[in-house]
């Protein structure tokens, strides 16, 4: 068996010499519990560990979003590649030869074709406007605004940027003449149609162009930055097959290493801050596509980071952005940290004003917390000198504090509103011990010991144990767990139940657990993943892998039986459904004949 052009045996060698919990450790922090290791899912957002690694089996598992599977999957989900790229991968981090041609030849659909024509117009269009930025006179503007700004030739290069001219159809004449089409063009977003008449014009005009990436760094989108008068003053693309502002950040494509290394990122508002904070040393800098911070956007970045500095603009409009983001990011697990800068200035102002050092100094390595944050800006919204003020501001700043989950955090917050204010530290504490008790925060953030399904986290008011499912549901699940483990069991349940599972996804499971088992493949978890090929099934398959129900003959015959009874009775039901309908319309022949195989599948059922 091989996928695409990739040999089996480079998929085994792949599996055999990339340990599942070395890959997903250089992500994830894990910790050991009992054979297992532990860890906050990396794919969606949660508090307390539901995501699974299980070395003897080589498989992960989470057990809040469902996603599971071997390494191959894991790298396929993280890294957004295909299941060829995945190995190309693993394989040259291994020092696998790459001896095989991961070239796809099927035929392409339609949405892909419309994708790879929008990615090499986005790719020529970069190329043309950062030509015409570096070798024309009408681009002169914009580069001694750039000058003015502090780019020099270095960064013009290493972040693309380019120019748009004023004219109405630069652009729409250069993609014309490289044969593309104008209406396809204006779909992916570089064109615009003309309002009072036929034809499409530029959509960016008399602009720096700022290049935006998806995570594989092929360009999406622009943004352009207005010269002249008038609005908007930046620009985006709109939303495209593409392009989506609600999944998409500024240089994330090349921020991704230095976030990964030091599982933090920092989050600006403004391409031009991204660019000046590379230049004084952060690596680790994003920014969102002019829009809001986004649940999607906590996800994307949660894969890679564990702490979030919001590095926002000092003006009002800047900080209430981010007073907005902290509810948000803390929800998605992360750690908040905050700049405040001085005097109303964003980043790019400061580090022109202040240097680089300083920047990194004060604003990145000193970020208050979100807390320390939050009590800072409430203060805008208090008048201090008067006594009333001061007595509004302390019961918003003692309700803030105590949705704090840290009991010692709780305790240092209020110890310095209390020694600020000069206010008695237990009048505090017992204001915070109410407020937690009106909102019901008497336990929050703690979990009952023993659980760590992520139910926990969404629903606080479910139960502890999930509800079982129906008995011969859970017996083929058992079942097929000892059938990955043990090749003569999947071969005896093939022998009396075959495909006579009730789940879909069962059956299927079965019919691959055969088919592995007849090429002589011994048991193995995680190269029996591989084979699957299929997203819903390796879930299915990592979730069933971790079931731990120690085999006994009794307790196999018992599944068997379960699952056969089962099988019959639902033969049962549609037999009889057939019986009613050949009385309705009069046939008693049929229905006679339905009746004599009910009474023998009902007296096999009795005897299973």
């Amino acid at each position: 068996m091989n996928y695409g052009m990739i040999p089996q045996t480079v998929i085994d060698e792949v599996l055999r010499r990339h340990e599942i919990s070395e890959t997903v450790g250089k992500y994830v922090h894990l910790t050991k519990n009992g054979k297992y290791l532990k860890g906050l899912c990396p794919f969606h957002s949660e508090k307390s560990p539901s995501f699974t690694v299980t070395p003897e089996k080589q498989i992960f598992h989470c057990y809040g979003c469902g996603k599971g599977g071997n390494v191959i999957k894991f790298v396929m989900e993280m890294e957004g590649e295909s299941f060829p790229e995945a190995v190309k991968a693993l394989a040259e981090d291994a020092g696998i030869p790459i001896t095989w041609t991961t070239a796809n030849t099927e035929e392409p659909s339609a949405f892909q074709k419309e994708k790879k024509i929008l990615h090499e117009a986005h790719d020529y269009s970069a190329k043309l406007y950062h030509y015409l930025l570096l070798n024309t006179e009408a681009a002169r503007p914009a580069m001694e605004y750039l000058t003015s700004r502090g780019f020099n030739d270095t960064l013009i290069e290493q972040f693309g940027l380019g120019y748009a001219p004023a004219r109405w159809d630069t652009l729409t004449q250069a993609l014309e003449r490289k044969g593309y089409v104008p209406a396809e063009m204006e779909a992916g977003g570089l064109l615009s149609r003309r309002q009072e008449a036929e034809g499409y014009v530029d959509r960016f005009r008399d602009r720096i162009i700022f290049p935006i990436h998806d995570p594989s760094g092929q360009i999406i989108a622009f943004a352009g930055r207005l010269l002249s008068d008038g609005q908007p003053k930046y620009l985006n693309s709109p939303e495209t097959a593409l392009f989506n502002k609600s999944r998409t950040l500024y240089r994330l494509h090349e921020a991704r290493p230095a976030i990964r290394r030091a599982r933090q990122v920092v989050l600006f508002e403004g391409y031009v801050d991204v660019i000046k904070a590379w230049s004084a040393g952060v690596h680790n800098g994003v920014a969102t596509m002019g829009t809001a911070l986004t649940g999607e956007h906590a996800a994307l970045l949660k894969r890679f980071a564990d702490e979030v500095i919001l590095c926002y603009d000092g003006d009002d409009a800047g900080q209430a952005a981010a007073h907005k983001s902290i509810p948000l990011l803390e929800e998605a697990g992360f750690r908040v940290r905050v700049s405040v800068l001085p005097n109303r200035m964003d980043p790019d102002e400061y580090i022109s004003s202040h240097g680089q050092e300083p920047f990194v100094r004060e604003f990145i390595e000193g970020a208050v917390s979100a807390v320390k944050f939050q009590l800072i800006y409430l203060r805008k919204s208090h008048i201090l000198l008067e006594e009333d003020g001061k007595i509004r501001y302390l019961r918003d700043a003692v309700r803030i504090v105590a949705r704090r989950d840290s009991p010692t955090e709780r305790e240092l917050l209020l110890k310095e509103l209390a020694q600020e204010f000069g206010v008695s530290l237990d009048t505090l504490k017992q204001e915070s011990l109410e407020f937690r008790q009106q909102e019901k925060l008497g336990n929050a953030g703690d979990i009952p010991a023993g659980s760590w399904n992520n139910v926990w986290n969404e629903k606080r008011t479910a139960s502890k144990n999930p509800p079982l499912g129906a008995a011969h549901v859970n017996a083929e699940r058992q079942l097929l767990s000892w059938m990955m483990q043990d090749k003569e069991t999947a071969l005896l349940v093939q022998q009396r139940l075959d495909d006579r599972f009730h789940v879909e996804d069962h059956a299927a499971l079965a019919a691959y657990l055969y088919a592995f088992y007849a090429q002589n493949n011994d048991p193995d978890v995680g190269r029996f993943v591989a084979v699957l090929q299929d997203d819903r099934l390796e879930r299915t398959a990592s979730s069933i892998a971790l079931i731990d129900i120690p085999f006994g003959e009794r307790e196999l015959e018992d599944c068997i039986r379960t699952i056969g009874r089962a099988s019959l009775a639902r033969e049962v039901e549609r037999l009889t459904e057939e019986l009613n309908r050949a009385q309705r319309a009069g046939d008693y022949s049929r229905a006679t004949q339905m009746g004599i195989e009910i009474i023998a599948l009902e007296k096999q059922r009795k005897q299973f």
